[in-house]
């Protein structure tokens, strides 16, 4: 994921930032413990698409591209 477009990408529960898991193919809300699935390379950025990820921390997302 372009790290340009992480920059200005914002979680839309909570306006927080999002980290890219590439080996879950997720954007990840660490505050929120959500993730918004990418599908094709289309961020599902929509609330209603967000999925529990009760695992993830800030300290525990692997961002590595």
């Amino acid at each position: 994921m372009d790290g340009k477009l992480l920059e200005i990408l914002v979680c839309p529960s909570c306006h927080g930032s999002l980290q890219w898991a590439p080996g879950r193919q997720m954007l990840l809300c660490p505050a929120e413990r959500l993730g918004y699935p990418v599908v094709d390379g289309i961020a599902h950025l929509l609330e209603e698409e967000a999925i529990a990820v009760p695992e993830i921390g800030v300290a525990n997302v692997n961002t590595d591209a």
